[in-house]
């Protein structure tokens, strides 16, 4: 989505557009879950993500992504838990993902393997694995090695089926005490682990919350082709990404001039709420800024 009187593109390549998918565990919260898949089609999405899909049945998920045209381009790995109960009560129970606990292997297992069950189901090539929050009075560097251990033994596992797996920073203003909260440790993480199928998901929002500079982090990661998707919401309230603190319309054209072609998830909370129809009433920046 290049335009020649602000970026030159690389090589004269012709303009693009970012792909956004829709996250819908944020967007068309006055719409039941299910129902949300044939909204974002209508709206223009070919794909959709969200947090988790383990309430509803592998089945009629895929059902609903064929039915609307839709690819399934991301969704996380159970928060916490041994069996389907329990990693259904996992997230509103406060758990934030199990990586960088050490104790809670079984766990873990269990949660990639329901994954990468469900991924095989909804031909989802990426999984993102949240890592949990830091014990008290642990030392994040501490737990540094076990953490690459266990992600070395699941991006084995998921490369037998393709799938990539994904960690992201997460600002601490959101979520106090999240293992992973920066761009550079997660690019160490990365180095540690030396899996060809472990990259970096890189959320805009997260990321001026935490650290700032993000066009020069941007400039930084992406030509090293470890960010494997990217997500973006307004900063300082999390909603479109055409208000607040961040200039988008600048960010989105970055995207073009860095080449990357990966998915934009809209991951953000609509202004207008639960109002009917709020959701598609504030998607008028897409057409915006495809210029």
């Amino acid at each position: 989505m290049g335009c020649a009187t602000l970026y030159a593109l690389p090589h004269s390549l012709p303009p693009t557009m970012p792909r956004f998918a829709a996250n819908l565990s944020f967007l068309y919260p006055d719409l039941p879950f299910l129902e949300r898949f044939e909204a974002a089609a209508r709206d223009g999405f070919t794909a959709v993500e969200y947090l988790f899909p383990y309430a509803w049945s592998k089945q009629d998920l895929a059902a609903r992504l064929r039915g609307n045209g839709l690819q399934q381009a991301l969704f996380n790995a159970p928060a916490a838990g041994a069996d389907l109960v329990s990693v259904g009560r996992a997230w509103d129970s406060g758990a934030r993902g199990v990586l960088c606990l050490a104790e809670r292997q079984d766990e873990f297992r269990y949660g990639m393997a329901l994954a990468l069950d469900y991924a095989a189901t909804l031909e989802c090539p990426r999984i993102h694995v949240m890592a949990g929050l830091l014990p008290n009075a642990v030392l994040r560097e501490s737990l540094l090695q076990a953490v690459a251990d266990r992600l070395r033994w699941a991006c084995a596992l998921a490369a037998e089926q393709g799938v990539t797996l994904l960690i992201e920073p997460i600002n601490l203003r959101d979520m106090p005490g999240y293992f992973l909260n920066r761009q550079d440790h997660a690019h160490e993480i990365l180095d540690a682990v030396a899996a060809a199928n472990l990259q970096v998901q890189m959320d805009l929002y997260h990321c001026q919350v935490q650290e700032g500079d993000v066009a020069t982090k941007l400039r930084r990661y992406l030509p090293t082709g470890r960010v494997g998707h990217l997500q973006i919401a307004g900063v300082p309230d999390r909603q479109e990404p055409d208000a607040g603190e961040l200039n988008y319309h600048y960010l989105l054209a970055l995207l073009d001039e860095l080449g990357y072609s990966g998915w934009v998830g809209c991951e953000y909370r609509p202004r207008l709420g639960l109002q009917p129809g709020g959701t598609t009433a504030g998607l008028g920046w897409r057409q915006r800024w495809s210029f």
